[in-house]
């Protein structure tokens, strides 16, 4: 009974990780503080960001919403494909939550097997 107990503890304790502040280049902590970038923190974060783009790419559906926090838009697509979108900037957005915004963003497409397969750069949403 003993020996179950220890077992069950190692496999609760080892499940637990933080989230990291950085990941590469990129402040997770800042990028994620600025929810829909409506305080122009995650402007100020795009060359870094791009920095680590190879390094996001490949990376699950929950590593990605771990690291960069629950995107603005989730978009759902065809053939179980999604796009994680996160705004770079202040726009209607923030004012008006649902609302259109061409406000500069970037997406993230997950494939059907929740792998992130293209991350694009646009206004708006892709």
């Amino acid at each position: 009974m003993k020996v179950l107990y220890i077992l069950f503890t190692i496999i609760l304790l080892s499940g637990c990780s933080t989230v990291p502040d950085q990941f590469g280049k990129l402040d997770l902590k800042k990028w994620r503080s600025d929810r829909g970038g409506c305080n122009g923190v995650r402007a100020t974060l795009v060359p870094a960001f791009k920095a680590e783009i190879q390094n996001l790419k490949g990376k699950t559906a929950n590593t990605i919403g771990d690291l960069l926090g629950r995107p603005d838009i989730n978009q759902i697509e065809d053939r179980n494909q999604k796009f994680y979108i996160y705004f770079l900037e202040k726009g209607p957005h923030c004012d008006t939550p649902g609302g259109k915004s061409t406000s500069r963003s970037v997406a993230i497409r997950m494939s059907a097997i929740g792998l992130a397969t293209e991350i694009t750069f646009q206004n708006g949403l892709p």
